[in-house]
Order: C-alpha cells, then sequence, then structure tokens
C-alpha cells in the first residue's frame, strides 16, 4: 500500500511531544540561568541529573532517565526536539500516546546502558566517570522505529535547507545509521555517541519485538493471569482440604460435600424421596 509523503512542514505541537518538548527546554532554561549565576550548583545540577556510570551503580538510577532532559546547548536541544517533534508527532498520531511514551524511554534507557557498558569496558575513550546528557538516543531510537515499521513512508525535506529532494524513511535512517557508526568509531569529541547508537538499537529491537499493543499492555495481562492462576490454585486448596473436613463429618445432609476441578461447591442431588418437608421428624412444616 502506498504511503503518504511527509511533507516539509511542522505537524501539530500538540500531546506528550509538545510536554517533553516543553519540559526539555525548561531544563536548559534552568541550566543556563544556573551557569550564568551559580556555576556551584550548576555543576551539582548536571551531577545530580545527567548519566554517570559510576553515580548509576551507587544508586541514583534515575539518572538513565534524567539524562534525556538535560542538553549541552541551544543547538544540541534544538537538534534533538526537532527531531521528536517531526517524527514523534507521527507517531503518537499514528500509535497512540502509549506506545510513543514507551518507545521514546526505551530508547532513552537503551542509550544509557550502552552509554554504561562503553563505560566499564573502557570503549572509545569512555570512562564510568564521564558525564552523558541529552535526548539524542531517544531521537535516534524513534527514527529507527519509524524505518523499520514505515520505512517505505516518504519524507519531503530540505537539503541544506534550501535544496527539495523526497526520501524513504528507511533510506534516510540508514544515512544517519552509516553517520553514527562512523562517529562512535572515530576519536571521541565530546558528543554522546554511543548513547547514539544505543537509542538506534533499542528502537530496532523495539519495533521488532515489543507486541504492538505495547509493554504496559503486555504487562498488566501476564500480572492479571499470574494473579488469577494463584487464586484459582488457593480456591482448588481450600476446596481439597474442606471436602475432607466434610467427609469426617458423621451424618446430615451435607457429609457429601462435592467441589469441581476450579474449586467450587457442587449442589448435592436432589432430596431422596420420603424426605420432602414435613416427611421426617427433623423436617419443617411451614
Amino acid at each position: 500500500m502506498r504511503r503518504a509523503t511527509i511533507p516539509f512542514a511542522l505537524p501539530p505541537f500538540q500531546g506528550w511531544v509538545r510536554r517533553l518538548v516543553l519540559a526539555c527546554t525548561a531544563v536548559l532554561l534552568v541550566q543556563i540561568v544556573l551557569g550564568a549565576y551559580a556555576k556551584d550548583f550548576s555543576v551539582l545540577f548536571t551531577k545530580s541529573l545527567g548519566l554517570i556510570p559510576q553515580y548509576v551503580l551507587q544508586g541514583r538510577v534515575w539518572q538513565l532517565v534524567s539524562y534525556s532532559f538535560l542538553h549541552a546547548g541551544l543547538a544540541h536541544l534544538f537538534g534533538n526536539m526537532l527531531i521528536l517533534w517531526m517524527v514523534g508527532s507521527l507517531e503518537e498520531m499514528e500509535w497512540g500516546s502509549r506506545r510513543f511514551l514507551e518507545l521514546y524511554f526505551f530508547s532513552v534507557i537503551g542509550g544509557a546502558l550502552a552509554t554504561m557498558a562503553a563505560a566499564y569496558l573502557h570503549i572509545l575513550g569512555n570512562t564510568p566517570a564521564n558525564v552523558t546528557i541529552g535526548a539524542s538516543a531517544a531521537a535516534m531510537g524513534l527514527l529507527m522505529a519509524l524505518a523499520v515499521l514505515d520505512g517505505d513512508r516518504t519524507f519531503s525535506i530540505l537539503l541544506f535547507f534550501v535544496i527539495p529532494i523526497s526520501l524513504k524513511v528507511k533510506y534516510m535512517v540508514a544515512i544517519i545509521v552509516v553517520g553514527v557508526l562512523v562517529a562512535t568509531i572515530q576519536a571521541s569529541d565530546g558528543v554522546a555517541n554511543v548513547a547514539h547508537a544505543g537509542g538506534l538499537l533499542a528502537g530496532f529491537l523495539w519495533a521488532k519485538f515489543i507486541p504492538r499493543r505495547g509493554i504496559g499492555f503486555e504487562a498488566s495481562e501476564t500480572y492479571f493471569g499470574i494473579r488469577n492462576a494463584w487464586q484459582r490454585w488457593k480456591r482448588r486448596q481450600a476446596a481439597k482440604k474442606f471436602e475432607v473436613y466434610m467427609r469426617k463429618v458423621e451424618g446430615g445432609e451435607v457429609g457429601g460435600a462435592k467441589f469441581d476441578e476450579h474449586g467450587n461447591f457442587i449442589p448435592p442431588d436432589e432430596a431422596p424421596a420420603g424426605k420432602k418437608n414435613g416427611g421426617s421428624k427433623s423436617g419443617w412444616v411451614n
């Protein structure tokens, strides 16, 4: 099926895309103010929220996500937020907010884990004390997921902001992947290229292996399935104990109580003939 071309135009600024863009912008403003008037607090702010592998292992696990809200400057913020706006808005409108958020933060965490692995393996000059900031991993994950799930869709872009061209998403992302890999292999220049590669890998894994209904839905289904199975097992065990007890009771019509495999009580058969109301000494008379 031929998909519509995505024009070079800004999509609606709404939903979780808007919230994420505004949050990242607000955090950058805080960084700028602190950097201008309180440098010590600025350093503390970055060390508290930026991704520092050795701090994560010391208990600051929030850094696996919080680093994505910090940026190194306006240019860094602009590039990531432009991709988030252009690509994220399309995904949120077509896939829904829940799936979009799962993909976004799955890519963020994927980039963080890749950075930590590179740091402790001392790959490409990374060390556990290095600080990584930015939503680049999320941006790469959004692009990769779109390429895997809707790669034949065409983007209309302006090359060098001058020359209009049309390019399929899968080819555009392939070019970006090659660029990221080349930049990652080269000497580190301060850009978190390992996080970029981790985001691309996370986006690919999410698109290939995460169920269409999302992680949250599958997790809730699994939870309730396990809970229901546990409750059924408890009922069966209670029924078995009660049945054993009732068998020990001598006399009375309840002495032969039965239960099915799910622990539900099986009503006794109709009372024997001659045991109707008023037919015995123990019966009741209306």
